[in-house]
């Protein structure tokens, strides 16, 4: 479930929605050729690798215990995902997937968990093993679920455009306590302020360690 650590304690994150973040939003991805990355992924994501930010995805994958695929083809999707990152030089820190529902048909992933999102069992256990601080993160998605998760830890959220992202944004919006701090039109805008962020704050502490 999970690639490469980060060795600083406390580091601030990246944690992105997978389907509709990171590849074309299709549904229940149940074959292997219908996942594609959305363009400028690979590229925004190196940035990211490039700045020293550790990227985590984390996703519910529901369509397993639902039975409209097998693990297997999740394993073979996700090592898909690695390789097309690679041809642009990109790779994520961690993979953290939820498998649970309610009611799947599969029963050993028939429950209600902590980690299918809004819920924060899987950013909390990413930041357990990859020593990260998730008040000093962002969450990234195109759901509502996705910015709720990352409230719910105090991470920064911003809710892209693609996948279900504009459709939430004029339909689901307006219902929500939870406003995210940002909303990009793509990863790759996404990435933009988080480094912009990223560097306002590193530069605010320099000073004030300076003083």
């Amino acid at each position: 479930m999970m690639s490469s650590a980060k060795d600083v304690p406390g580091a601030p994150a990246v944690f992105l929605d997978r389907d509709g973040t990171i590849n074309e939003q299709m549904g229940y991805i149940n074959d292997l050729g219908r996942f594609q990355l959305l363009p400028g992924v690979g590229h925004a994501i190196r940035q990211l690798n490039e700045f020293g930010l550790p990227v985590v995805v984390v996703t519910n994958q529901s369509g397993v215990g639902r039975g409209y695929f097998p693990e297997s083809l999740l394993t073979a999707v996700h090592a898909k995902m690695d390789r097309l990152l690679a041809q642009d030089g990109a790779h994520v820190d961690g993979l953290y997937v939820c498998p649970h529902h309610p009611e799947s048909r599969v029963e050993q992933y028939r429950l209600r968990c902590n980690c299918r999102k809004p819920k924060t069992g899987l950013l909390e256990q990413a930041a357990r093993e990859l020593k990260l601080d998730l008040r000093r993160s962002y969450v990234v998605g195109d759901r509502w679920s996705d910015l709720r998760c990352g409230a719910a830890v105090q991470a920064r959220t911003i809710l892209v455009l693609t996948g279900y992202g504009r459709g939430e944004l004029c339909y689901v919006a307006q219902e929500e306590t939870v406003q995210p701090d940002h909303v990009a039109d793509d990863l790759a805008e996404a990435v933009q302020w988080i480094i912009a962020h990223e560097r306002v704050f590193n530069h605010s502490k320099n000073i004030y360690n300076r003083q």
